[in-house]
């Protein structure tokens, strides 16, 4: 988004928080000493501005139950409604203008359009529950909206999906990637698959290139596309094109910083730090500087000659899902990469634990193949200590000891 087009955004979203003096985010800007958007400059907001944290959407959604102060219109003016997961806290109700869900619907549209998808040619299949979590809602209604032939998954156990994959002959699917994994292992020569992209969302897993490969060759070395969001911001990025480990930011969606997690200052580009995002075009319940708590490297691209965000590999954790073991930081990505290297893992999880006063983990793994366990312990604990340099105790458990998620699966448990 060119500098000017953001500012006037930035401006436009401040003016109608002024309107609104109940509002935590009135509250926010009046604390910076901004009484106006006339003046307000990127610098200027970012450098008054408090940031905004779940604990305090939390809290404040408690005080103004159930949606909230920062409704910028009546609470029955929001037909769309959805929830956070709630994998870290309590789960958070948020609600959509039409013109917010709009917004992001459009978000969705260069999403496709940017995977060269045609209405002409291509089916979409959505193998994702539609429950309550914004999720791949968005993404199915902008599809119809570009008339894609939709195909909802929802109410089907895995076998069905891939059945109703099979016959509707569906070229795209949509789903997060421990799905993508956990339908490809299924995939046999009876289901006469016609999938050539994938599009997954909802995990860090889209971009780690382990990942990325095993659901490639899982569904005969189709394409896979990684996009992610968040249910309190909406979409944020698309894959780009060339470079498809990257992920670049939605143009003129978001004012988007890059901070360190310790000094909150911002990094520098190729530096890694936290991704914080004010919702310019989500403006009828925006966020002022959201720490959303995603890890990314900062990059630059200029795409149209605009200065745009980018981001190597994605994703890279998360600061609260981050560990400190033996000293090592550990995020659940680096071991998501090494275990997706191995066929015979059906399913593991990592257990954590503080022993004399010092945090520990294990990991506990499922086999499909019994007599090669003694081989998966040592070849695991050999790329644990090149790749951590640390060395993690293994247990392989009865197969079938742990469920199996299509949706933010949770492998790490506190014991």
């Amino acid at each position: 988004m060119a500098e000017d087009d953001e500012i006037k955004s930035l401006r436009k979203l401040i003016d109608k928080i002024l309107k609104n003096c109940n509002s935590l985010n009135y509250k926010k800007l009046k604390a910076a000493g901004i009484d106006s958007a006339e003046n307000v400059t990127r610098e200027i907001f970012t450098s008054r501005v408090p940031f905004t944290t779940k604990s305090e959407i939390v809290t404040d959604h408690a005080n103004n139950n159930p949606f909230g102060s920062n409704l910028a219109l009546d609470q029955y003016q929001y037909p769309k409604f959805s929830k956070t997961s709630g994998t870290k806290s309590k789960p958070i109700f948020w609600v959509d203008s039409m013109d917010d869900w709009n917004h992001m619907l459009d978000a969705w549209s260069i999403i496709f359009n940017n995977a060269e998808l045609n209405p002409s040619v291509d089916r979409l299949f959505f193998a994702f529950s539609f429950g309550p979590f914004l999720g791949f809602w968005t993404a199915y209604e902008a599809a119809s909206k570009m008339q894609f032939m939709t195909i909802p998954g929802g109410g089907l156990n895995s076998n069905g999906r891939l059945e109703l994959l099979a016959d509707t002959s569906a070229s795209v699917l949509l789903c997060t990637p421990t799905y993508a994994l956990r339908l490809g292992k299924l995939l046999t020569d009876k289901y006469k698959i016609n999938v050539k992209k994938i599009i997954v969302a909802g995990e860090s897993g889209g971009s780690i290139p382990e990942i990325k490969q095993k659901i490639s060759q899982l569904w005969g070395n189709v394409e896979v596309i990684d996009h992610h969001g968040m249910t309190e911001v909406g979409p944020v990025t698309y894959q780009d094109q060339k470079r498809t480990s990257y992920l670049n930011m939605l143009p003129g969606f978001h004012l988007a910083e890059v901070i360190d997690s310790k000094s909150e200052k911002e990094v520098n580009y190729g530096e890694t730090g936290e991704l914080v995002l004010t919702t310019l075009k989500r403006s009828d319940n925006a966020l002022l500087r959201y720490k959303t708590g995603d890890i990314v490297e900062k990059g630059n691209i200029k795409i149209n000659g605009i200065d745009t965000l980018t981001f190597r590999n994605g994703i890279l954790g998360r600061n609260d899902d981050m560990h400190i073991v033996r000293g090592v930081n550990i995020f659940p990505s680096s071991i998501d990469a090494i275990i997706q290297k191995y066929d015979t893992i059906e399913e593991y999880r990592v257990l954590v634990f503080t022993l004399n006063s010092m945090k520990e983990i294990e990991l506990n793994i499922e086999l499909n193949d019994s007599s090669v366990e003694l081989e998966i312990i040592k070849s695991l604990s050999n790329d644990f200590n090149s790749s951590l340099s640390l060395r993690i105790p293994i247990r392989v458990v009865p197969e079938g000891t742990y469920e199996k998620h299509e949706f933010k699966a949770i492998r790490w448990i506190n014991k």
